[in-house]
C-alpha cells in the first residue's frame, strides 16, 4: 500500500517530476490528517533529495505553493492526503504553461507581466463593511495570484494569450475602475489574444481556490464589447 494509516501516522509515497524530466518516488511518514504540503516538506528535509519547490506560508504569500496533484491544479497546503486512495503514489508536477525553473518551481514573470498589462488591482471595496461618512473600507482582492487557472487553461498553449487571471482582473476594473482608463482596457482585452482566445472550458474557474470565477468574468467582458 502506498498510503498507510497506522497509530496516528500516515505513510505516503510521492511521485515527483524532477528537473531532468523523470519521476522519482519518495516515501515519507507524516501525522494522520496531514496535508500534501506536509509530505512534501518531509521529502525536502530528507538528506540528498535536493528537491526544489516553492512555498511561503510564513511570508504572507499565499498561493505560491500551487502545483499539479495527480494532474489537477491544487494548493497542497489545503489538500488532504486522505483525499487520495491507498495503493497508488500521489503524483506531483509543476504548473503547466509556465517556464520551468527546476523540479516543482516555475517562473511567474510572464504571469505578472500579463497582470501588470491590465492594471493588476490589489485592493477592492469591502462589501461586508458598512459605509461610514461616505468612506469605504478596503480589503484585498480575491485573487491570490496562485497561477492555478493559467495552468488549467487549454488556451494558454498560446503564450500571448492574456490568460484567465489577467482577464478576471480586467473585468474587476471594469466594475470598479479605481482610476483605470476603461476605454483603453476594453480595447486591450477585446482582441484575439484577449477574451476571444478563451475556449469557454471553465477549467480555470473549476480550479480557482478563492472563487474568482475567471471564466464568468471573461463572459461578462465579452458582453461589454
Amino acid at each position: 500500500m502506498t498510503i498507510i494509516e497506522t497509530a496516528g501516522t500516515t505513510t505516503v509515497t510521492l511521485r515527483i517530476w524532477r528537473t531532468d524530466n523523470h519521476f522519482v518516488e519518495h516515501t515519507v511518514a507524516v501525522p494522520a490528517g496531514s496535508y500534501v504540503i506536509d509530505a512534501i516538506e518531509r521529502v525536502y528535509a530528507q538528506p540528498g533529495t535536493g528537491l526544489v519547490w516553492r512555498h511561503a506560508c510564513h511570508h504572507a504569500s499565499c498561493g505560491s505553493c500551487g502545483l499539479r496533484i495527480n494532474g489537477v491544479e491544487k494548493l497542497p497546503c489545503v489538500t488532504l492526503l486522505s483525499d487520495y486512495p491507498a495503493g497508488k503514489p500521489i503524483t506531483l508536477m509543476p504548473l503547466a504553461h509556465f517556464p520551468r525553473i527546476a523540479d516543482l518551481v516555475v517562473d511567474f514573470v510572464p504571469f505578472f507581466d500579463h497582470l501588470r498589462a491590465v492594471g493588476m488591482p490589489i485592493v477592492r471595496r469591502d462589501e461586508t463593511a458598512p459605509v461610514l461618512d461616505n468612506k469605504h473600507d478596503l480589503r484585498f482582492e480575491n485573487c491570490i495570484e496562485c497561477g492555478l487557472c493559467v495552468s488549467a487553461c487549454p488556451a494558454m498553449a498560446n503564450p500571448r494569450f492574456l490568460g484567465p487571471a489577467a482577464l478576471a482582473a480586467a473585468e474587476r476594473l471594469m466594475e470598479e475602475s479605481r482610476g483605470a482608463d476603461l476605454a483603453h482596457l476594453l480595447q486591450l482585452v477585446d482582441q484575439t489574444n484577449g477574451i476571444w482566445s478563451c475556449r469557454s472550458s471553465y477549467q480555470c474557474s473549476a480550479v480557482c481556490p478563492t472563487g474568482v470565477d475567471p471564466a464568468g468574468a471573461i463572459i461578462r467582458l465579452r458582453k461589454k464589447t
